[in-house]
């Protein structure tokens, strides 16, 4: 096992030499410096309305217009006839920027080992010359929801934009969040162990206990006064009592969705959110009447029971969407986060309304993270953090996204992805 350790480590290595012949990741974009006006595309504007033959105008970074008549003078025109303008989407819970290769254990810095790691900041180890980022960001993912792993309290979560020399300069918002992986009831059946069938986890009622202990320990210390050495778990929990932060949840089945919001509002956590809620759906009443969002992930996946309609999975965003509960979309890997506006596209094939799913990855989820006033829509006075492309962005068949602006900023929409085509393509085809 060591000998097999050491060769995938050098191979590792070698991985990440080899890259560099292939091209560095993109140069960051220089701030705007030319006041730019688009005209003649078709405007998605993020919160439902369209906008045929539209204009959208912004300079140092804000939009100035967005609407169907400007004057160009003083700006410098794209011509879009034809195309779309999107915002830039939004890709929530994500550790991209954080793991490389997700089979490679070298390559990731995502996981700490401790039960409670409230303190630790995903943000500080966010990789800006990541090679899977700029493969993302040409997909019009722009900004992204950094989070960590391991243990009951995973720790904070940040928001960044994906176009930086470093993590200081691609935060949008630090310390947004704090993750909680909430315990399953049952343990289902893996690729490991396919006819155990689905049986209770003994240890769930221990492992809530344990969440109820941490909670009741922050609260009263948030309660207290202030101590001369601080103890950093308990100080970094502050966030989700006075509601300067949100709580994560990790959680999938109904019951536990349930007691996990009834034990926060128990503790007087202001704002949570469920993450994964495979079985949201079917608590949505609650979740509506509570006020908790949903972000919903892997669109694309098998159901967990084998009497649960074969397209479940598909069909959950649309349920919850009725319900009126507030759902934004994500994906658990980050190999495939890049597909991200496709799972959109595939809660529209059933059921959700085109304007809705782009909701979902772009307005909805800037409002779940708290980033709504700059960020999610094509608004005056937002940020210019936007796509262009050629074909419905939410449709794989015939998207292709031709420009991308963060902040104002016109990304470089190169990748390894398209540096490796382009050298094959020119071998097969002599």
């Amino acid at each position: 096992m060591k000998t097999l350790n050491k060769i995938i480590a050098i191979n590792f290595v070698l991985w990440m030499i080899s890259g560099l012949a292939f091209g560095q990741v993109p140069t960051p974009a220089k701030p705007q410096s030319t006041p730019i006006l688009i005209k003649g595309a078709t405007l998605h504007d993020g919160k439902g309305k369209v906008i045929e033959n539209s204009v959208v105008a912004f300079s140092d970074g804000k939009i100035t217009y967005a609407g169907d008549s400007f004057s160009e003078e003083g700006y410098q025109v794209i011509d879009a006839t034809g195309k779309h303008i999107y915002p830039g989407a939004i890709l929530p819970t994500s550790q991209l920027g954080l793991v490389e290769i997700e089979a490679v254990s070298a390559s990731r810095d995502d996981y700490e080992t401790s039960y409670v790691n409230t303190e630790v900041r995903s943000v500080v180890a966010y990789n800006t010359d990541s090679h899977v980022i700029p493969t993302v960001r040409s997909n019009g993912i722009l900004i992204e929801q950094v989070i960590p792993a391991g243990g009951v309290f995973s720790g904070r979560s940040s928001i960044v934009q994906l176009d930086a020399w470093n993590w200081e300069e691609a935060i949008i918002k630090e310390n947004d969040g704090q993750y909680l992986n909430w315990p399953s009831k049952y343990r289902h059946p893996s690729w490991m162990n396919p006819d155990k069938g689905v049986k209770p986890n003994k240890m769930y009622a221990e492992r809530v206990k344990f969440i109820r202990q941490v909670l009741m320990d922050g609260l009263a210390y948030s309660q207290a006064e202030k101590q001369e050495v601080p103890n950093f778990p308990l100080e970094a929990l502050k966030g989700i009592f006075t509601g300067d932060e949100t709580l994560f949840i990790r959680v999938n089945d109904a019951k536990s969705i349930i007691e996990a919001i009834k034990l926060g509002q128990e503790f007087k956590v202001k704002k949570m959110v469920v993450v994964g809620g495979d079985d949201a759906w079917i608590v949505a009443d609650f979740l509506k009447s509570n006020n908790i969002p949903v972000l919903l992930s892997d669109i694309h996946s098998l159901p967990n029971l084998e009497h649960d309609d074969v397209d479940l999975p598909f069909k959950r965003a649309q349920l919850l969407n009725e319900a009126g509960v507030k759902v934004g979309l994500t994906h658990s890997s980050v190999s495939n986060a890049r597909n991200l506006p496709f799972y959109a596209g595939t809660c529209v094939a059933y059921g959700v309304d085109k304007e809705d799913a782009l909701k979902m990855i772009t307005s909805y989820t800037a409002e779940i993270l708290g980033i709504d006033q700059n960020y999610g829509s094509l608004e005056k006075g937002k940020s210019a953090t936007l796509i262009i492309t050629k074909g419905d962005f939410l449709d794989m068949r015939n998207s292709v996204v031709e420009h991308a602006f963060i902040d104002g900023r016109k990304i470089d929409l190169n990748d390894k992805h398209k540096m490796l085509y382009e050298k094959f393509r020119g071998k097969y085809e002599e």
